[in-house]
């Protein structure tokens, strides 16, 4: 089980810290994404990171004001969101799957286990 957690609304260029909590499975073992959602879109893998932590994808769109992380003691990822634009608006989705390339970490249909959104706003 996923719970996706610290969405809320910011003004442009501020920060939000999402979290994802895990339960019911060995947490290390899985790939741990951020997909999210805008209205009228589809959704789209924007940040992932591998089971131990060493290898992270990141959106084009979100490179270098998003970071990614994770703490396998405490069975829980981290988005940490800076520089927000109003397009950054969105639900966003935590997501899990095992045993995927680094490759296929963007691709939204690798990840087989996802929570529920947590809304992002950023107004302009």
């Amino acid at each position: 089980q996923l719970q996706a957690s610290g969405g809320g609304l910011v003004q442009t260029g501020g920060s939000l810290r999402l979290s994802c909590a895990a339960s019911g499975g060995t947490f290390s073992n899985y790939v741990m994404g951020w997909s999210r959602q805008a209205p009228g879109k589809e959704r789209e893998i924007v940040v992932a990171i591998s089971a131990g932590g060493v290898n992270t994808y990141y959106a084009d769109s979100v490179k270098g004001r998003f970071t990614i992380s994770r703490d396998n003691a405490k069975n829980t990822m981290y988005l940490q969101m800076n520089s927000l634009k109003p397009e950054d608006t969105a639900v966003y989705y935590c997501a899990a799957t095992s045993k995927i390339t680094i490759a296929a970490m963007a691709r939204l249909q690798s990840y087989g286990y996802w929570g529920q959104g947590t809304q992002v706003t950023v107004s302009s």
